[in-house]
């Protein structure tokens, strides 16, 4: 089924050049100057090559039906990743090939994700949007500093480096991107 480029996301099947790719990195990249693209790197399916590859935004692209199931994170060990279809309770395992690093360090015990299946087997994992995720380490919080729009390290659970604004300090519950682990807002909790 033909979808607009756009509405790719990470852990999406596309057919691209006669080959299954799976979407690891999608992004929607604004220029000054000339028309809007989305730059998407993706794995074959199959071979394991890699692609990265631009289209402009009106453009369309072949999105592969697959089957996606609704599951839950249980753990991770040697074999890969492991999770529980909310349907049937059937534990599935995704290796670490076919689950992106990038996207595999925003998982959480209890975590609902969407696993695409083709032909049976698990060929990505869809995170949702974005994580709440609380401060471990920060530098001081520095009075006067909130009026300007600089940016300063943070590491959240998980060990994931986030650059946050000045007034966050340790302790504090932010609502991180999964997409490219920007800082979004803190959370209303």
């Amino acid at each position: 089924m033909k979808v607009p480029v756009n509405s790719i996301r990470a852990g999406n099947v596309i057919e691209y050049n006669g080959k299954l790719w799976v979407a690891a990195k999608v992004q929607h990249i604004s220029p000054g100057k000339g028309g809007a693209f989305v730059a998407i790197e993706a794995k074959a399916l199959r071979e394991g090559n890699k692609l990265q590859e631009r289209f402009r935004s009106g453009e369309t692209i072949e999105h592969v039906h697959i089957d996606e199931r609704e599951c839950t994170y249980l753990f991770k060990d040697d074999n890969g990743f492991t999770f529980m279809d909310k349907e049937n309770y059937e534990q599935l395992t995704v290796g670490a090939d076919v689950l992106d690093p990038d996207q595999s360090r925003w998982l959480q015990d209890g975590m609902e994700v969407t696993v695409s299946l083709y032909e049976g087997s698990p060929v990505g994992v869809e995170l949702p949007k974005s994580v709440v995720l609380a401060v471990t380490e920060a530098d001081a919080v520095v009075k006067g500093q909130t009026a300007s729009s600089s940016y300063k390290p943070a590491v959240v659970e998980g060990g994931i480096k986030v650059m946050v604004p000045p007034h966050i300090a340790v302790g504090t519950r932010l609502v991180i991107n999964t997409e490219d682990g920007s800082y979004m807002e803190r959370a209303k909790d």
